[in-house]
């Protein structure tokens, strides 16, 4: 499943939105894990090996053999031609049978008619076959077969009459091509295996370090916990010291959230006292509601503060998206500056916290009446529209104003960050987009901002679809909306 929103084409910037979130990261990476990586290493560093031990084997062990092999045959031969020239004629012939049945060698005369084959073109055979002829003449005859039966065949002359010396193949039986493979594939597949055990030994103390990191940058302190008695010292100590980071940033956002809800929550009141000290005491009218207007601002950048310190956990619900959306345009529905149209249909759900959805909604469509203005109109056309896809739902909240620069969009979502001058006209703490962006992260959903081809500003939600409400719910009775499209703000065109 992706974890990217559905951006569509129409109505959005055409470059990618990685490029448009991190414009500075432009280089295309290739999707190999430290895993695979290892295990490839590995596996190049074992079959190097097999090939270099085969290699050594080959020096140190089949020629020599081959060598040993070739002068055994030689003695053999020197002794047989020995035996049967000193021999009477009596005595040769049961010589002869003497070594055909006890030692499995036989002397047969070689006629000028005999068909043979020499021994195969690899290099042992070719070895041994140089080698008996060195001991034996270099009129020696080394075959694999004579009129077609099977051995190892030496020809040799005793008292210039040729004669052929047959012996088991199994004197010189070299290791088979066929046999050599399975032994190569056998040893390939025990070193990858053994590759692949190790390399996810290595790899899976940076796997947990990798999925804790990402629950610390998710704020989520408690399941970043790693383990701190691994058997490994360095693995160990690592683990460690993230523990007592995770701890330290975790008491870091504690003490922050505390110290932004305490300080909103105690210039409350000192602001309330004030506002009636001015609307009771100040007896210039204009003078008083710019007052009254700074501290009603004042206020509501108290609001943000808290907005932004709320704790990061979250219960999901199957919520009508259609329904909330209603309330949230429902509760502008005085403000002249907005003409809002709805394309959301009415049995869409979505796993969401409906007031965080709300506050969320509320705070995109505050954000479009002061800076999504239609330019020389003075009026914000703001247009919604959801759809499914896939297991997700695609928000889109569309102005229809001058939109942001585009290397500032990434910026839009960081806290206190304020736009060029043309979206800034109205004072602001700089976090609603920011809590946006935040309460949508803590409900597993994604946010992104892009401009619009055709002007304005589009921000997209994408939150997990929710099948049905469980059996009993209602979802009416956290928000108070309008419940038919009657009593929909006549600013607000249903689609």
């Amino acid at each position: 499943m992706s974890n990217r929103p559905y951006i569509d084409n129409e109505g959005t910037s055409p470059a990618p939105l990685e490029r448009r979130l991190h414009p500075r990261d432009h280089r295309v990476r290739v999707g190999l894990n430290l895993f695979w990586r290892t295990f490839f290493l590995l596996g190049l560093l074992l079959a190097g090996s097999i090939l270099a031990w085969l290699q050594t084997l080959r020096a140190l062990e089949f020629e020599p053999r081959t060598l040993y092999t070739a002068q055994q045959i030689a003695s053999l031969v020197n002794l047989s031609r020995a035996a049967l020239l000193y021999a009477d004629p009596i005595a040769r012939v049961s010589l002869i049978k003497t070594m055909a049945e006890q030692e499995g060698v036989r002397i047969l005369p070689r006629e000028p008619k005999d068909h043979f084959e020499l021994l195969d073109n690899s290099a042992l055979s070719q070895r041994m076959t140089e080698e008996l002829k060195r001991r034996l003449g270099q009129d020696a005859i080394v075959a694999a077969s004579v009129n077609g039966e099977s051995g190892l065949w030496v020809g040799f002359t005793i008292n210039g009459d040729p004669n052929w010396l047959l012996m088991d193949r199994s004197r010189f039986s070299p290791v088979s091509g066929q046999t050599w493979l399975i032994w190569l594939l056998t040893a390939a597949a025990l070193s990858l295996a053994g590759a692949a055990v190790i390399a996810r030994l290595i790899n899976r103390p940076l796997k947990q370090l990798s999925f804790a990191t990402n629950r610390v940058r998710d704020g989520d302190f408690a399941a970043s916990r790693l383990d701190e008695e691994a058997v490994t010292s360095e693995i160990r100590e690592v683990n460690i010291g993230f523990n007592r980071m995770a701890q330290k940033l975790a008491k870091l956002e504690q003490d922050r959230a505390v110290m932004l809800a305490g300080i909103s929550h105690d210039l409350r009141t000192p602001l309330a006292r004030l506002r009636l000290e001015t609307e009771m005491s100040v007896t210039d009218e204009d003078a008083r509601e710019h007052m009254v207007a700074d501290i009603v601002q004042l206020d509501a950048t108290i609001d943000k503060f808290l907005d932004y310190a709320r704790p990061d956990h979250v219960t999901l619900i199957p919520v009508n998206l259609h329904s909330v959306l209603s309330s949230c345009v429902y509760a502008v529905q005085d403000h002249r500056e907005l003409q809002i149209s709805m394309a959301v249909p009415e049995d869409l759900y979505v796993l969401a916290d409906e007031v965080e959805l709300a506050r969320i909604l509320s705070n995109l469509l505050e954000n479009a009446r002061r800076y999504g203005k239609t330019p020389g109109s003075g009026v914000a056309r703001v247009d919604i529209s959801a759809k499914e896809r896939e297991k997700w739902v695609l928000i889109k909240v569309r102005d229809h104003g001058a939109g942001v620069p585009p290397e500032q969009l990434s910026s839009l979502t960081k806290p206190f960050f304020r736009g060029d001058a043309a979206r800034t006209a109205a004072a602001g703490a700089g976090l609603g987009l920011s809590i946006v962006d935040k309460t949508i992260q803590r409900m597993g959903g994604i946010f992104a901002l892009a401009n619009s081809s055709s002007g304005g500003m589009v921000a997209h939600i994408q939150l997990q679809q929710a099948q049905s409400l469980p059996d009993g719910a209602d979802t009416q009775s956290r928000l108070h909306r309008p419940h038919t499209k009657r009593n929909l703000p006549p600013n607000v065109a249903q689609a």
